[in-house]
């Protein structure tokens, strides 16, 4: 993976220049009522589209499928190891991934202060990350095609994305679907409460342009006005992003079996065929 200049080099380098900018547009956010909306902003930025960005490893993971099927046919090694080894290659990567951008971003705008607060920051960001990354893996195990696979991850993100509570709280979604069941099986949803709990629980902003005017807490703010879910804590946010994470991979898994059954003669005549040069 590290010789993979786009995938690897390429990625780090992208996500670090996207978390410096962010940290520059909202820089010093301060404790004043403008900077209600702009840690809001930020953060949808971040659940949202800063994992979005996730996809663009999907050409590489065309190309690991087309390895695995041909070393699979040859007999090295099962399904099984093929989809650990995949996860484990990946997680120290995505652990960098998430923790340069997410400091610089994070530490720039000043986000709220702590050491445990940036920790779950950077866990919930590498938690989306690889989830995204799971979720390409399903694609590219379905779709072998770049622009349809791509398309086809990007759509899937875009219609999890416009149901996680920002665009529309789940209160007024269609329940039919779009709330039941697509509101609470995606992963944004869940990313989404835990970075806004994470950074405005705690926090006491004024509720008016006056910085006179009476402060109101951040759990008024994630109750009252963007109608998050209080009744679980930022940890049960977090514990749902690595059900749907173990989900996904074995979702990924089965696919993979599934597809890989294929007839014995085939694989002796591909075996025989691939030793003979």
């Amino acid at each position: 993976m590290h010789r993979d200049l786009a995938y690897y080099w390429f990625r780090i380098g992208i996500y670090t220049i996207v978390g410096f900018c962010l940290g520059i547009i909202y820089h010093s956010f301060g404790y004043t009522y403008q900077s209600i909306q702009g840690r809001h902003v930020m953060i949808v930025f971040i659940s949202g589209f800063l994992t979005f960005m996730a996809i663009g490893g999907f050409p590489s993971f065309v190309e690991d499928m087309k390895i695995f099927r041909r070393e699979r046919l040859n007999g090295h090694y099962n399904v099984s190891v093929f989809v650990i080894s995949n996860t484990l290659s990946s997680i120290l990567f995505l652990a960098v991934i998430s923790l340069i951008p997410g400091a610089l971003a994070y530490y720039l705008a000043g986000l709220q202060s702590g050491v445990s607060h940036f920790i779950f920051f950077i866990l919930c960001l590498f938690e989306c990350l690889i989830i995204v990354e799971s979720l390409m893996m399903i694609v590219a195990s379905i779709v072998p095609d770049y622009l349809m696979g791509i398309i086809a991850g990007a759509g899937i993100q875009g219609i999890m994305l416009l149901n996680c509570g920002f665009f529309q709280p789940a209160s007024l979604l269609p329940k039919p679907f779009f709330k039941y069941p697509l509101h609470y099986i995606a992963f944004h949803t869940y990313a989404y409460q835990a970075f806004l709990k994470n950074e405005f629980l705690g926090l006491s902003l004024p509720s008016g342009i006056d910085e006179r005017s009476p402060g109101i807490s951040g759990y008024r703010l994630l109750r009252d006005v963007w109608s998050i879910d209080m009744s679980q804590s930022k940890w049960v946010d977090l514990g749902f992003l690595f059900a749907i994470f173990v989900i996904y991979r074995m979702l990924f898994l089965v696919i993979v079996k599934i597809r890989d059954k294929v007839k014995p003669v085939n694989k002796i005549r591909f075996y025989y065929k691939a030793h003979s040069t």
